[in-house]
């Protein structure tokens, strides 16, 4: 543990951080498997509509700086062709 009192507040600072840095990152994953099941289940509007509003949320954390724009531009491409697949 840190001694020194701005190396305590450095402490406190990054799990405050870090916690919510693993929120965004759970929701990002949560938005993934919604589209996942959706392209699974075959239905094709319902998959677009939840690929739109998952796009969002990816846009949103990536913007955040929790992750890296282009891990967020291959998740959205991935899952747009997907959804493309669908018949």
């Amino acid at each position: 543990m840190a001694n020194i009192q701005s190396a305590r507040k450095r402490a406190r600072q990054s799990q405050k951080r870090r916690t919510h840095n693993m929120s965004l990152r759970t929701e990002v994953r949560t938005a993934i498997k919604s589209v996942t099941k959706a392209v699974a289940a075959g239905d094709k509007a319902a998959a677009a509509d939840v690929l739109r509003r998952s796009h969002g949320v990816i846009d949103r954390v990536a913007a955040k700086g929790v992750l890296h724009r282009n891990a967020a531009n291959r998740y959205k491409s991935r899952l747009a062709a997907a959804v493309k697949a669908l018949q």
